[in-house]
């Protein structure tokens, strides 16, 4: 079941167009609000363009929901680039950042906010398993999970963690 929650990090303006998609759809993956563009989401590899151009306004409503009203608090999370909100929903954020001795120190003007829908997917990591795990001796390989985008890497490393 898809978590209705990430809807309060919008403004109204945006969740009532979102909201439809929440009440059909358990395969959101993606929400991609930029400014001056449409709202795109991704739903199970399918892109859909909902024709509602986004404010520069509504970008900076977005940040102060997810930020709970304090970006400041959330400042070390911006400069990496995203914030994890709860249930492990990842909002990547892009905007003119702000570099002191080759760190991101802070970024203005955010243009384009990216979330990342998580969700749990039981069974992601059994064919793995075998060439990860050392049953043997009760250990876990030195191993490293590399893949594109959007192939579940989270969901098989929750898997190792549990």
């Amino acid at each position: 079941m898809l978590d209705l929650n990430i809807l309060k990090f919008f403004p109204n303006e945006i969740s009532k167009y979102l909201n439809k998609y929440f009440e059909q759809s358990d395969y959101i993956e993606e929400i991609r609000l930029r400014t001056d563009k449409p709202i795109q989401i991704k739903l199970n590899k399918i892109e859909k363009i909902i024709y509602k151009n986004v404010t520069q306004e509504e970008i900076l409503k977005t940040i102060q929901y997810v930020c709970d009203n304090s970006i400041y608090a959330y400042q070390n999370q911006i400069c990496e680039g995203f914030i994890t909100v709860k249930g492990g929903h990842r909002i990547g954020i892009t905007g003119d950042c702000i570099i002191e001795n080759g760190k991101v120190i802070n970024i203005n003007y955010i243009s384009s906010i990216n979330f990342r829908i998580a969700k749990q997917i039981k069974g992601a990591s059994n064919k793995i398993l075998k060439y990860v795990l050392d049953l043997e001796n009760n250990n876990v390989y030195t191993t490293i999970i590399v893949s594109p985008p959007g192939v579940r890497k989270n969901n098989i490393i929750e898997r190792f963690n549990k």
